[in-house]
C-alpha cells in the first residue's frame, strides 16, 4: 500500500487549500479514511475521517471549514480546507484502512508521507 499526499503550501489566513491523497494497493471505496496533522512540538491529531458508508467525523476546530471527500474513480481522498487560520499550520498526513467509530477514527499502519501546510497571519 502506498499513499501519496499532495496539495500543501503557503497560504494567507482566510485562504483555501485542497489536499489530495492518492492510493495504490488499496481501494478507498471499500475502506475508511482519515486525515491527520502534526504541528511542531505537538502530537499527531485526527482532523477528519470518512467511512466507507459515507459518514464523516471532524475535530471541533475545523468543523464548518474543512470537508473530507473521496473520488472512487481516481482512488483519491481530498481534504478541502477553507477559512484557514495560522493554527492550522502543520504537516498533514492521510491514513487508509482504519476504522471510523462514533466521533473518531482508529488509524491503520498505512500512512502517506505528509504535506506541509503553512498559514501566515
Amino acid at each position: 500500500v502506498q499513499l501519496q499526499a499532495s496539495g500543501g503550501g503557503l497560504v494567507q489566513a482566510g485562504g483555501s487549500l485542497r489536499l489530495s491523497c492518492a492510493a495504490s494497493g488499496i481501494l478507498f471505496s471499500g475502506n475508511d479514511m482519515g486525515w491527520y496533522r502534526q504541528a511542531p512540538g505537538n502530537q499527531r491529531e485526527l482532523v477528519a475521517a470518512s467511512s466507507r458508508s459515507g459518514s464523516t467525523n471532524y475535530v471541533d476546530s475545523v468543523k464548518g471549514r474543512f470537508t473530507i471527500s473521496r473520488d472512487a474513480a481516481k482512488n483519491t481522498v481530498y481534504l478541502q480546507m477553507n477559512s484557514l487560520k495560522p493554527e492550522d499550520t502543520a504537516v498533514y498526513y492521510c491514513n487508509a484502512g482504519g476504522s471510523v467509530y462514533s466521533s473518531g477514527y482508529f488509524p491503520s499502519r498505512y500512512w502517506g508521507q505528509g504535506t506541509q501546510v503553512t498559514v501566515s497571519s
